[in-house]
């Protein structure tokens, strides 16, 4: 094995190594060492999409061919907030369950970062299916909404209320462990408060990244996503690493695809239409992000071990 073999295999390792500790104080967890394999398109399919350069509003279709579904990440973004300023975790969850297909459809390296992600979704469901001994308190990550109600008309937002599982939404799980003593704010624990902190965090970074990569530059050329990526993570995630993680990190944006995987992700054919898209799920990730950040911080939770 050459010079330059030993150096890629040394680097590899590392990062499977340091990927576990990708949020420092939340994703803590060991996963599987089994990584995603990465198979990029060969050619383009047909751009469903592009509808939304007529209207920056109109429903998001079905791109053929695709794991991840930018109009269901969508969709559960916008079922997930209350009106009564909560958010439901069924969709907020659902809402993950797409980012993580988002983030492994960017290669094996990123593929480590949602295998974490995945590990918190899941101790909040478990939570949820335990809670009460009963399991209709899971939040189902198959089902759209955490009440089957239909889409049309009233939507799950007003119907929030039927649902009576602790677990329900981000502030009646806050009040129900703070309440039963499953929150301590002196050292780790497997609450779904401290859970869903490490996925705030997270979320902070990926709406960040995803409104870069929205961005239309007035002259000059568009940044490289690798770049947009690795800025996005310095000013967010970065925060709470320590200086062998963030290196590690960096590393793995490196092999980042290129812009033009992104409109065939998104089934669209070029940066306007990309810019459309990713400010609609940016938006909505933002109002779910705010929500929780609000919750988070009238309990004093921004910042538990």
């Amino acid at each position: 094995m050459g010079v330059k073999s030993k150096a890629a295999a040394a680097i590899l390792i590392l990062l499977l190594f340091l990927g576990s500790l990708w949020l420092y104080g939340g994703l803590d967890y060991h996963w599987d060492s089994c990584v995603k394999g990465y198979n990029q398109l060969n050619k383009l399919h047909q751009l469903s999409n592009s509808s939304v350069v007529d209207g920056a509003e109109s429903q998001l279709e079905l791109c053929p061919g695709q794991t991840f579904q930018v109009s269901l990440l969508l969709s559960h973004l916008l079922d997930a907030p209350t009106h009564n300023s909560d958010v439901l975790l069924q969709p907020y969850l659902s809402s993950w369950d797409e980012l993580v297909k988002f983030m492994d459809s960017l290669g094996p390296m990123v593929g480590l970062i949602s295998k974490e992600i995945e590990s918190k979704t899941s101790i909040i469901r478990q939570l949820a299916l335990t809670a009460d001994g009963n399991p209709e308190a899971e939040v189902d990550p198959d089902l759209h909404s955490i009440n089957s109600v239909n889409s049309q008309g009233g939507g799950t937002k007003n119907k929030a209320s039927v649902h009576t599982s602790a677990y329900h939404s981000v502030r009646s799980m806050i009040s129900m462990e703070l309440n039963q003593g499953l929150v301590s704010f002196h050292h780790q624990t497997d609450s779904g408060s401290r859970t869903l902190l490490r996925l705030h965090r997270a979320l902070l970074w990926l709406k960040l990244f995803l409104e870069k990569l929205a961005e239309t530059p007035v002259e000059g050329r568009l940044r490289s996503p690798s770049d947009l990526c690795r800025e996005a993570y310095k000013s967010t995630l970065a925060q709470h690493h320590a200086w062998y993680v963030r290196k590690a990190a960096e590393l793995a944006f490196i092999a980042l695809p290129e812009r033009g995987f992104f409109f065939r992700l998104v089934c669209v054919q070029n940066q306007e239409e990309l810019s459309k898209v990713l400010h609609r799920v940016s938006r909505a990730i933002g109002e779910v992000y705010d929500r929780t950040q609000k919750a988070l911080e009238e309990n004093g939770m921004l910042d538990l071990p």
